[in-house]
């Protein structure tokens, strides 16, 4: 928002009981990455926005995941769980810097996005010194129920304070919150505990703020933005909607998906034009496809790099650190990992290449390993440019195959292969130079038509 500075406190302290994990609740992934992520990634960023998570006292991964995703962001400890109010005030020392707004939300709310987070700070320029995000409950049983008058919000009534009356009412509280910055510290440190949990609820800033003589208004926004996740059952539901959100902003940007209830994709997968999607496509975190490329059936794609016009799968497996170039084709049954293939290679059929750099126009048969791991470390493969690897190859890595060069099928290959070299059976056995370059023009001068 123009001109005005804020503050986002992120409560995230919850152990997620009912989650029936090890795992904080936050760091339960939604399209492939963490509860926490989604809401970071919305809250507001830029000159002028800081950032606060408040986190539980044993919660050190939690700690890491804000500072891989939001450096800028500062963490505070909740060591006692006293109620959401008591959460906010975790932070007292970031609220105490002062900011124009003051935005309260849950770490378990993966699908709020930031223009929501900018609508409910709107009435805040408008002098209003509390706005409440609402929606429209299909069963609002166990939220709490917004009760308006003239357009202000005079009460939030918990389910089991409220008259039938206000049981009736849908309009329910989505627990997120935005303060003017220059009241909402003594505000919410004016919330007791005088209630049966003797817990310190953010809900009763609502009266606080109507003692004052001070206004309060409503933001709605739909169900699905404001789900909370408490249960697996719940996780499952939110990456539904997630995936419909993003194949339908895949399809719109121009993406084909034969079958896009079929594919999964994760929050950041990147598109270029005329991308073909095939059904039950798994693509994960850190993809990114080019102009023109396909994906077939039953791949699985991660941390990968995908050229313009490249092909993969059916059945392929893109490891992280793969990176195709313009036109290369990864067959059915291959699997790649910390993998460079330039323009044009070919892996068409049940192969392994890891840890492999591969020249422009190679061509690798079918059944070729790289042998990369010795059982105590990794090593590199470098296959050169226009490189012919026969079928049912083993490449014992450290190993380079030299541009041109031809590996006779079955061969297992331990040293150096200079370029335009056969190598056939066991490198040991020859490595035979200009070969590769006779057997290429041999073969050539045998596919002319008689009488040529």
């Amino acid at each position: 928002m123009t001109g005005r500075t804020s503050l986002t406190i992120v409560l995230a302290a919850g152990e997620g009981t009912r989650m029936q994990s090890s795992m904080p609740k936050v760091l339960h992934p939604v399209a492939g990455q963490s509860l926490l992520a989604h809401v970071l990634e919305a809250a507001p960023k830029g000159a002028g926005a800081s950032l606060a998570v408040v986190i539980g006292p044993d919660h050190q991964a939690v700690a890491e995941e804000v500072k891989r995703l939001r450096p800028d962001a500062a963490t505070f400890i909740q060591r006692e769980r006293l109620g959401t109010a008591h959460a906010v005030l975790a932070a007292r020392e970031a609220m105490a810097r002062g900011a124009d707004d003051l935005l309260v939300v849950f770490g378990d709310t993966p699908l709020i996005s930031a223009e929501t987070f900018e609508r409910l700070r709107a009435p805040l320029q408008n002098g209003a010194a509390l706005a409440v995000l609402g929606f429209r409950a299909a069963d609002p049983t166990g939220y709490g129920r917004l009760l308006v008058e003239g357009g202000r919000l005079v009460a939030i009534r918990e389910q089991a304070d409220a008259t039938p009356a206000e049981r009736a009412i849908k309009l329910s509280n989505a627990g997120v919150m935005a303060f003017g910055g220059a009241k909402a510290l003594a505000i919410i440190e004016k919330i007791g505990n005088a209630n049966s949990k003797h817990e310190y609820y953010l809900t009763d800033a609502v009266g606080i703020v109507r003692q004052k003589g001070l206004e309060a208004v409503v933001i709605e926004t739909g169900e699905d933005e404001v789900r909370g996740i408490n249960t697996k059952a719940q996780l499952a539901e939110a990456e539904q909607v997630m995936q419909a959100r993003l194949r339908k902003a895949a399809l719109e940007a121009g993406v084909t998906m034969i079958a896009p209830e079929t594919v999964y994709l994760a929050a950041d997968t990147t598109f270029g034009k005329d991308v073909t999607i095939e059904p039950f496509v798994v693509i994960g975190p850190g993809v990114s496809i080019a102009d023109g490329a396909v994906i077939h059936s039953f791949s699985h794609l991660v941390q990968a790099s995908v050229g313009k016009r490249a092909s993969v799968g059916p059945y392929a497996r893109l490891r992280p650190g793969t990176s195709l170039g313009e036109g290369a084709r990864i067959g059915n049954f291959v699997e790649t990992k910390a993998a460079t293939l330039e323009a044009g290679v070919k892996v068409n059929h049940l192969s392994y290449i890891g840890d492999t750099h591969i020249g422009e126009g190679a061509n690798i048969g079918a059944g070729t390993i790289t042998c990369n791991y010795d059982g105590f470390g990794k090593h590199k493969t470098t296959i050169g440019a226009g490189a012919f690897v026969g079928s049912n190859s083993s490449l014992v890595a450290p190993v380079k195959i030299g541009s041109g060069a031809y590996i006779g099928s079955g061969s297992v290959i331990t040293r150096e292969v200079p370029d335009d070299a056969l190598a056939v059976e066991r490198s040991e056995q020859a490595t035979r130079p200009g070969w590769a370059k006779r057997f290429r023009e041999m073969k050539t001068r045998d596919k002319k038509p008689k009488g040529s």
